[in-house]
């Protein structure tokens, strides 16, 4: 998460959504940084309206705006497999190194009890109130990350240059037409929020 005090904007940190690409070429820009930890630098936005606004509050009007980046879905899902595939967490219980991608979405869609390579939440889960509510400002696909740095040039009033950061490593992620379906209908709301993010500044 980073915060921008004079443009009053709150950038959360979806994970495996450009995360550190974006946070390297704005950290030094922000008066708030949030990193290092998982659990620090991805603070949802329950968490932000619950914990860290508060804490804004005395700095008076206008309100701080959020802003945050949504990934289609099932990339979402194939990049965090590509990332557990990665050599340095072989034998480690999050490896998906020797677990087929087909493995992995089915164990993500298990009810109840998920083995550790597959216990993943959702991006939705990152952008909703207390209430379930969409309750970010600004969403901005992924997959179009000009826009986003187009809207934070122009909030920041500098231009801002991404490089590529945290790639995972390519792996086999291709789905039966019945097990992406079956991932496609769990990850509907997902999606939903996805088609109707911005494409555009």
């Amino acid at each position: 998460m980073l915060i921008f005090l004079q443009p009053r904007l709150v950038l959360l940190s979806v994970p495996k959504t450009g995360t550190t690409a974006l946070e390297q070429a704005l950290a030094p820009r922000a008066e708030i940084v949030f990193r290092s930890r998982p659990e620090i630098k991805h603070l949802n936005l329950r968490h932000y309206l619950a914990r860290i606004r508060p804490l804004l509050e005395p700095l008076g009007e206008p309100a701080f705006e959020t802003v945050a980046v949504i990934r289609e879905p099932l990339d979402w899902l194939r990049s965090w497999y590509r990332f557990r595939a990665r050599d340095e967490l072989i034998g480690h219980p999050n490896s998906t190194a020797l677990v087929s991608f087909q493995r992995f979405v089915d164990d993500y869609l298990r009810p109840g009890e998920r083995p550790a390579h597959a216990r993943l939440g959702r991006q939705s889960d990152f952008l909703v109130d207390d209430d379930g509510q969409i309750a970010v400002d600004h969403i901005f696909r992924y997959e179009a990350m000009p826009a986003l740095t187009q809207f934070l040039t122009q909030r920041l009033g500098k231009p801002i240059e991404l490089r590529r950061s945290n790639v995972s490593p390519p792996a086999v992620t291709d789905l039966p037409p019945e097990a992406e379906a079956r991932l496609r209908t769990a990850l509907a709301a997902d999606h939903a929020i996805w088609q109707n993010a911005r494409q555009a500044p």
